[in-house]
């Protein structure tokens, strides 16, 4: 008899996400982050026994765990461009940064030994911190520029003594503006600092199926373009300015070309 009483509640959330876009992206929203907050705490046990600890092969099982969520969000993902992360050694992945849903698509396609530098305050974000702690995710301080520079220089010399890859997003923050933000240079620093090549990675606007101000989050295809290798081989830091503007060149068009074809085959989203 206790049970009853969860029937009609069960048959209203389906009912409501239906008829309401608002109640539909609030759902999703909370569904999405405590999903994530229970797969995270699956993945901890199984990283400490896996490694005993904090290890870039930890990702391997979180990438696992994570690749199921898109579909109860309702999201695809199409890839193009897989020939150009056959790369051999290190090398940095840049990628543009719209919203958390990132994650999803950066789990699709996450090569090996291949972990991201990411905020700090993410460390606190509780059993999501401890995983990405566990995964060997590298923590930025962005309010101190000189610690911003110290991480940098350490994460160049472990991209080369451990012969791992670091994704990057040098927009610096979530930018859902239609276009891409001004990058920043710890990438570009990064990279020429290792002497290894970046790899641009585009994701499609999001703005055909999630709109964070208007509430609405619907269905929706995701494009992913994985760009051509831009090598820094000879670079020193005077060449950093046009690494940083030649990289957010090719990244700008080729945002605009998959967005528009998404948006063309998803249709925009109706208010």
């Amino acid at each position: 008899m206790d049970v009853l009483w969860m029937i009609p509640l069960l048959l209203l959330v389906p009912l409501l996400i239906w008829t309401s876009s608002t109640f539909a992206f609030y759902f999703k929203k909370c569904f999405y982050v405590a999903w994530m907050m229970l797969l995270a705490l699956i993945a901890i046990p199984l990283c400490i026994l896996k490694s005993g600890g904090r290890d870039i092969e930890n990702m391997r099982i979180i990438r696992f765990l994570v690749r199921h969520v898109k579909y109860f969000l309702g999201l695809r993902f199409e890839v193009s461009g897989w020939e150009h992360l056959q790369t051999q050694g290190p090398y940095v992945i840049i990628s543009n940064h719209q919203s958390s849903l990132d994650v999803l698509g950066l789990m699709e396609i996450l090569p090996d030994r291949c972990t991201m530098i990411a905020k700090k305050e993410l460390v606190y974000a509780g059993t999501v911190g401890l995983v990405c702690w566990l995964g060997g995710i590298v923590f930025i301080n962005r309010k101190k520029t000189s610690d911003a520079k110290s991480v940098m220089a350490d994460a160049a010399k472990t991209m080369l003594d451990d012969q791992i890859r670091l994704w990057v997003f040098p927009e610096g923050t979530r930018n859902q503006r239609g276009d891409l933000l001004p990058f920043k240079k710890g990438a570009f620093h990064l990279a020429v600092q290792a002497q290894v090549p970046i790899i641009p990675i585009v994701f499609s606007s999001y703005s055909n199926f999630y709109l964070r101000k208007e509430k609405q989050f619907n269905s929706g295809t995701i494009r992913l373009k994985i760009l051509p290798k831009i090598e820094t081989k000879g670079m020193t830091s005077d060449d950093v300015s046009t690494l940083s503007d030649k990289s957010f060149n090719v990244m700008r068009s080729a945002f605009v070309e998959i967005s528009d074809s998404v948006t063309h085959s998803n249709g925009p989203i109706r208010h």
